[in-house]
This record gives C-alpha cells, sequence and structure tokens, in this order.
C-alpha cells in the first residue's frame, strides 16, 4: 500500500506537475526575450545543425547578447524539440508550450511588422524595424530608398509647378499680345500703329476703378471677373472684320444704305464669339465679349443700334465701352475726321450725358477727365494685366476671324500640323531640329501665318473669279502687314524670342523651292525649315476646304497635287515625310 501511495503521487508529478511547471517555466522564458535581438538567437540557435559551444567563437549578432544562462536554455529547449519531432509522449505537453511560447512571440513580432508597413504605406517614412535580423536591414534600406526618392520626387515637383506656371503665364501673356493685335488690325486695316484696342483697355480699367472707388454700380462690379473683362473688352469691333473696305475706310460721311451696312458689325461680332463657344472652358470671357461686342452702340435715350435698347436695359459693360471708345475715336484722327483736343472731346462727352451715355458714369468719367487725357497723351498707362487669367481658346478666335474674312480653318490646319511635326520628330534628318522646339508655341505661332490677310480687301479674298494682276500684287501684301502685327506683339511679350517661329511663318511660307515665291524669292534651304513645313500644311489645307472661286478637292486629289509640285514649290525630302503620314492626314480630315 506504501508503495502504492508513493507511485501514484510520483506518476501524477512526472506526467502532470513536472510538465505543466516546464511549460510555464519555458513561456516565461519565451515571452521575456528581448524583441530586438533575443528572437534572432532563438531562431538561428533552434534551427543551425550544429550548435556552436559557448568557448568556440559566436557570430557578432549573438556574442553581444547570448549569456550562458540563454544559451544552455536554449540548448536544453533545442534538445525538447528534437524529442517531441520524434513523436517522444514524455515531451509532447512541454513541446507544445514551447512552440506556443515562440509562436506568441513571432506572431506580436509579425503584428508590429504588419502595423510598420500600414503607417509607410499611409507616407509615414519614418518607422524602422530593429528585431528581424538581415529582413530589418533589407526593409530598413527600402524605406530609406522611398523617403529619398520622396524628397527628390517633391523637389521636381516644386521646380515642374513652377515652370508650368511660367509656361503658363508666358503662354497667356502672348495669347493676349495677339488678341491685340489682331483686333487691332481688324479695326484699323492699314495700320497696326492706332493703338485704339490698347487705349480702351486703359480707358477701361480706369473707369472701373473709378466707378467702384465712388461706389457706382460697385455691386455688379464687384461681382465680375476684371481681368477677363478688360481682356474680352479687345474682342469689342470685332465684327469690322467683315465690313467692306470701301466703307470701313470712307473718308466721306456715309449714305445711309454704308451706315445700316456697318452698323451690322455689332450682330456679326456677337456671331463671331458664339462661334468660339464650345471649345473652351472660359464663359466669363466669351459672355463678357458678346455683350461688349452686341451692345457697345446703344445709346441711353435708346437711339442706338442693333436693339434700340434704353437705360438700365443696356448691358453695363455696353454703357462702359460706349463712353470710352467714344472718347477715343474723338481724340484721334479718322478717314473721315481730324482729332479732336480733349478739352473738345469732354464738353462733347458732357453734352451727351443722359443722351448717348449713362449719366452716372459719364458723372465720374467728367470729375477725373484729367486722368483719361494723361492716357490719351501717354504720359499714364494703367496695369490692364493683372491676373492674365483668361484661357480664352485663341485657336478659335482667331479661327473665327479668319473664316469671317474668308481665310482657312485654322483649327483643322493646327491637326494637320501636328501630324506632320510629329512625322518628322521620328525622321533622322529633322528630328534634331525640331525636338529643339516648342511645339506649343509653334502650333500658335502657325494660326498666325496669314494674319495679315486681315488687312486685304474682303471683295478681294471672296472673289469668285481670277484675281487681276493688281488684285494679286495687293494679297501678297498680306505678309506684309503680317510681319508688322508679328512685331506688334513682340512689342507687347517679356520675351520676344518666342516668337521667331511666327516672323519665319509669316514672312516665308508663299516661298517656294524653286524661288518663284514671295515675298523675298527665296529658294531651297534659304527658306527657314518652319516656313517649309507650313507651306505644305497651308496648300493641303487650301485644296481640301471650299474656296469661292473653286470646290474643295478629295484628300487624294489633293495629295496628288502636292507630290506632283514636289521639288518646285515644296522642299522633297518633306513631301516624302508628308506622303508618308498621308492615311493619318485623312483621318483628320474625315473627322474635321
Amino acid at each position: 500500500m506504501l508503495l502504492v501511495a508513493t507511485y501514484i503521487p510520483w506518476r501524477f508529478f512526472v506526467q502532470w506537475v513536472r510538465p505543466r511547471f516546464l511549460r510555464l517555466k519555458l513561456k516565461e522564458l519565451f515571452m521575456s526575450f528581448d524583441p530586438g535581438q533575443d528572437t534572432v538567437i532563438i531562431r538561428q540557435l533552434l534551427t543551425d545543425r550544429s550548435v556552436p559551444s559557448k568557448d568556440e567563437h559566436l557570430p557578432e549578432c549573438l556574442s553581444s547578447k547570448v549569456t550562458s544562462e540563454l544559451y544552455d536554455e536554449v540548448l536544453s529547449i533545442r534538445e525538447v524539440l528534437k524529442n517531441f519531432s520524434k513523436g517522444d509522449f514524455s515531451t509532447q505537453i512541454t513541446g507544445r508550450g514551447i512552440v506556443w511560447g515562440y509562436l506568441k512571440t513571432m506572431q506580436a513580432n509579425l503584428l508590429h511588422l504588419t502595423w510598420q508597413v500600414e503607417q509607410v504605406a499611409a507616407g509615414d517614412l519614418s518607422q524602422r524595424v530593429d528585431f528581424m535580423g538581415d529582413f530589418s536591414t533589407a526593409f530598413n534600406k527600402m524605406v530609406l530608398q522611398l523617403e529619398k526618392q520622396k524628397n527628390e520626387l517633391m523637389h521636381y515637383s516644386l521646380n515642374l509647378e513652377e515652370e508650368v506656371n511660367k509656361k503658363t503665364k508666358t503662354v497667356l501673356e502672348l495669347q493676349d499680345a495677339i488678341l491685340k493685335a489682331i483686333a487691332e488690325l481688324v479695326e484699323c486695316r492699314d495700320s497696326v500703329t492706332g493703338g485704339h484696342i490698347e487705349r480702351t483697355q486703359h480707358f477701361l480699367t480706369l473707369l472701373v476703378n473709378l466707378l467702384l472707388e465712388h461706389d457706382v454700380y460697385a455691386a455688379e462690379l464687384s461681382s465680375w471677373d476684371i481681368d477677363k473683362l478688360i481682356i474680352s473688352s479687345q474682342l469689342h469691333d470685332v465684327g469690322k472684320v467683315a465690313i467692306k473696305d470701301e466703307i470701313l475706310m470712307k473718308p466721306d460721311k456715309l449714305t445711309y444704305e454704308e451706315f445700316e451696312e456697318m452698323k451690322k458689325h455689332t450682330v456679326i461680332g456677337v456671331e463671331l464669339v458664339r462661334k468660339i463657344e464650345g471649345t473652351t472652358t472660359d464663359n466669363d470671357f466669351l459672355r463678357y465679349a458678346e455683350i461688349f461686342a452686341e451692345s457697345h452702340h446703344e445709346k441711353w435715350n435708346g437711339t442706338g443700334y442693333p436693339y434700340g435698347l434704353k437705360g438700365q436695359e443696356i448691358p453695363l459693360q455696353g454703357r462702359l465701352m460706349a463712353i470710352v471708345d467714344v472718347y477715343d475715336a474723338l481724340t484721334n484722327e479718322r478717314p473721315y475726321k481730324r482729332a479732336f483736343t480733349h478739352e473738345e472731346s469732354v464738353e462733347i462727352i458732357r453734352k451727351e450725358s443722359g443722351v448717348h451715355f449713362d449719366p452716372l458714369i459719364c458723372e465720374v468719367f467728367l470729375k477725373h477727365e484729367k486722368a483719361f487725357s494723361k492716357i490719351m497723351l501717354g504720359e499714364t498707362l494703367i496695369d490692364t494685366k493683372r491676373g492674365l487669367r483668361s484661357s480664352h481658346n485663341l485657336s478659335s478666335t482667331i479661327s473665327a476671324i479668319m473664316n469671317a474674312k474668308g481665310g482657312g480653318r485654322t483649327d483643322n490646319m493646327r491637326r494637320y500640323l501636328e501630324v506632320l511635326l510629329n512625322a518628322l520628330l521620328d525622321h533622322d534628318d529633322y528630328k534634331d531640329e525640331v525636338s529643339g522646339w516648342d511645339i506649343e508655341f509653334f502650333t500658335i505661332s502657325a494660326q498666325l501665318h496669314d494674319v495679315g490677310k486681315i488687312a486685304v480687301s474682303s471683295g478681294i479674298l471672296n472673289k469668285t473669279e481670277k484675281l487681276t494682276e493688281d488684285e494679286f500684287e495687293t494679297v501678297k501684301t498680306h505678309t506684309v502687314f503680317g510681319s508688322r502685327v508679328i512685331q506688334q506683339i513682340k512689342n507687347n511679350v517679356s520675351d520676344g524670342n518666342l516668337l521667331h517661329h511666327a516672323e519665319a511663318l509669316v514672312g516665308s511660307h508663299h516661298e517656294k523651292w524653286d524661288g518663284t515665291g514671295y515675298p523675298l524669292g527665296l529658294k531651297g534651304r534659304e527658306i527657314p525649315l518652319q516656313a517649309r513645313i507650313m507651306s505644305i500644311v497651308d496648300v493641303y489645307e487650301a485644296l481640301v476646304s471650299d474656296r469661292p472661286y473653286r470646290g474643295r478637292k478629295t484628300h487624294k486629289e489633293a495629295v496628288e497635287i502636292i507630290r506632283h509640285y514636289s521639288g518646285t514649290y515644296f522642299d522633297p525630302d518633306l513631301v516624302d515625310v508628308f506622303l508618308k503620314c498621308e492615311q493619318e492626314l485623312m483621318l483628320v480630315e474625315m473627322v474635321a
């Protein structure tokens, strides 16, 4: 009985108490390991086939951490696991405890690692891992590289933003200068030096500022985008592009019929502006331009045109433009009158207060008439481009004006030009020169190649019969007028070098490869490459479009004509490139 009584507690101790004690001891051992190096130590000592003795030289990553006690404990654990792997039942409970403790430790480390990876993914590149040996090194190296790349991208982004802003400002400045020059040419036809558009912008800016200062119509004015208002005012007389030169430049008083024809420029101007709609998101610019064109000849007493609006039925934009437009017309010479003095002009405007002009606006003008005189004399200029934030579609504006004048479709021409330029970028003989061009400025410049035709009579441009010799000589002068427009644009932009493409295109796109073109009779490679490219695109566009003197050609017919004149009218190498991309051109034409 004593033996039995002794045996049972002993078996209970061996099979239950001792394994449970060992499991708890091992669990405590595992869970107390340093999360930095101890996990690495366990992994290496438990998995290495040959375990070095304590007296042997251990790896550096272990020697600083492994104590004699830890070394012995881990060797003991390794022996238990070895027996457990062989199925020794006596160590099963102990083995489970060891594995459980090991996995719990690794689980905690992996959960922390997961959290760190999520932080890195969210953009926190300050995270570092120091408890997973070689993986820690690789992870930390990756994060450092990401941090470096992030800093490089931020630096690049800041520089790119600065370059984009600079480029945007330059393009808007160029667009404004081009629009102003075209509007000036529309107004004066035979001269781009009159300055009417420039002066009315300054007058209008001054008048708006004075009205705000005196709290006259301040609520409505404050709701406007003044920058766009001033820029769009340049188009107030754009409809005159369709008025015959015989009427517009007549030195005598117009007959009743001629005046009725002249009055149409307001309605035509609105139609031109509306043709631009749908090609730009700048609705404010278009809305202002449309109102200016339509209402600047209305009068306060209802005797104006085109609709005979009266008083505040007339949009405020039209009432503003009416007074500055008349003041500039009075103080400058016109074909039908002399220039009045400032004093004479002010007196005329005073008498027209409440008749032609809004009396409230007129009162403010008269209070500050000396300020307007200084602008008229060139002594003071007002900043009319405070923000230059207008994004009007220059291509559509030019296209609408040229279409009204009988010119080509500049929007289609731009697409043809882009096809040919892309082909040249892949050509060994041209890619070096063409890749050095700013394509955006090139395409803007290309739209101006025939801008001088605004100064040529619509009667000649739209003539259905063959031109006489004198008429053809008149048409040829459009290159001269165009060059003068480009010069004026250069005077109104900060970087005149942007227009070197325009100078080549406007002055030389009618030169021919064999030297029989105009205006200078240049030959072969004496002709700038820009002009040689433009001459092909210009002729192709003309051939596939309707003209007053003939119907349009098919794409195939146009291509054959250009092939025929290779080496006489056109650079033969460029014609070869053109022929290789004719299918793309045909697709553009089909879409158009």
